[in-house]
């Protein structure tokens, strides 16, 4: 039960409470699907049934980048959908993760031969491809220059393992920098953001890189079960011969040693992160943009030190993730949660730690960056009292049950912690 899980986090329970009673309307409004046309609702009931992560935050953007991202999302979705179907052989796999650009122009193009989950992607995919042909041309530009540039990458690894760790950030260019890299060009091809969100890529890229680098380190286990393996085997050969070994009981002080490693190289991309995000100046892509990044530092602070990484599924509380959500919404606010889970992270660090010594530069680098910007901002905060909260938290435990079976038909949060 959700109360349960966050006995210990107040704020959380109140959040939840929140939440309930309407909260997430602050950050994710309901859309008008009656004035849309069939094949864009349909978008966006696809949009909702394949995204744990960005469906929310995409319906929130602001006017008709909204439409653009959403399409733009299940494009890469039904590329990434063709990538990730072990039963396509790669004789068949390779041609069309190059020339997939291609189909957003071909009105009838589907593949129906997919056993994936969000196989309907693929197999309607005439109704995206409509779609994406109805945005205006800069969009449209944008997202077949990117669905282009990420096959071509993903057919290359299709044929080669992520070796080193520079091969890691390539790999993770590809399938979520470019991402990274189109999303800003959206926002400012929309005018919503200036012309330098679009322009600087690196920044961009940094964005995908530290929620790629995130979903790679989590998802450790359910990937080595499903026989994929992107932990760059320049890290995790030092600890072991093969990458499911660091699964075995006795190799659990060499497993989380690889896995402090991995943690330590993608936190480098958090100054970065604030950088881009102190750029921002539209209310629904800060929204969009941050959100994602908190759950990540979350995740990420989950996962350091944590043998549990190797032996079922780590995940944040949902409490925690209401709660970073409703709280993301401006630049002093997520430095904060940065700087709060970058301690989380320090006091964590062993003496032994083998990677001990980057991992306490990077946070420290964390925490100036976090310092410099934050200063300069005007104070926000509100504290409550001990007393208020123990009794907001009893009414809350108390209201959850009786709010879970009215509110039925409210919106519902999904998993926020990443694809």
């Amino acid at each position: 039960m959700d109360v349960l899980r966050s006995l210990g986090h107040p704020e959380e329970i109140l959040n939840l409470f929140k939440f309930k009673m309407g909260g997430c309307s602050s950050v994710m409004p309901k859309l008008d699907y009656e004035s849309m046309s069939e094949s864009l609702r349909t978008c966006y009931l696809y949009l909702n049934q394949t995204s744990r992560s960005f469906a929310a935050v995409i319906q929130a953007l602001d006017g008709e980048l909204r439409h653009a991202v959403c399409i733009f999302y299940l494009v890469l979705r039904a590329l990434d959908t063709v990538e990730d179907d072990m039963s396509i052989p790669l004789d068949k796999k390779v041609p069309m993760l190059n020339d997939f650009h291609t189909y957003l122009y071909q009105q009838d193009w589907c593949f129906t031969e997919s056993r994936e989950k969000d196989r309907q992607v693929l197999e309607d995919f005439p109704t995206i491809s409509l779609e994406f042909r109805n945005l205006a041309q800069e969009y449209r530009d944008v997202i077949s220059d990117i669905c282009q540039r990420m096959g071509v990458g993903m057919a290359e690894f299709l044929e080669k393992k992520v070796g080193s760790m520079k091969e890691w950030d390539l790999y993770c260019h590809y399938v979520a920098g470019l991402v990274g890299v189109g999303l800003s060009q959206l926002f400012s091809a929309s005018k919503l953001e200036d012309p330098e969100v679009g322009q600087d890529s690196e920044l961009a890229n940094s964005m995908g890189l530290f929620l790629q680098k995130t979903n790679i380190i989590r998802d450790y286990l359910e990937d080595t079960r499903e026989g994929r393996a992107f932990w760059p085997q320049e890290a995790w050969s030092q600890f072991a011969e093969r990458l499911e070994d660091l699964a075995q009981p006795e190799r659990l002080e060499s497993a989380i040693s690889c896995l402090n490693l991995l943690v330590t190289d993608a936190l480098r991309h958090v100054p970065d992160v604030i950088v881009y995000l102190s750029r921002l100046r539209n209310q629904s892509v800060f929204n969009f943009c941050a959100i994602p990044q908190v759950m990540a530092i979350a995740t990420l602070s989950k996962c350091y030190n944590n043998p549990m990484v190797f032996q079922g599924v780590v995940k944040i509380r949902k409490g925690q993730a209401v709660t970073l959500m409703m709280n993301a919404t401006n630049m002093r606010a997520v430095q904060t949660i940065i700087s709060q889970y970058s301690q989380e992270i320090l006091q964590k660090v062993s003496l032994t730690d083998l990677s001990r010594d980057k991992t306490l530069h990077i946070l420290g680098v964390i925490q100036e960056k976090s310092a410099q910007s934050q200063s300069s901002l005007p104070s926000t905060t509100h504290h409550l009292s001990p007393m208020y909260l123990s009794a907001a938290m009893l009414l809350a435990a108390l209201s959850w049950q009786y709010l879970s079976t009215t509110a039925a038909q409210a919106q519902g949060i999904g998993d926020m912690q990443g694809q």
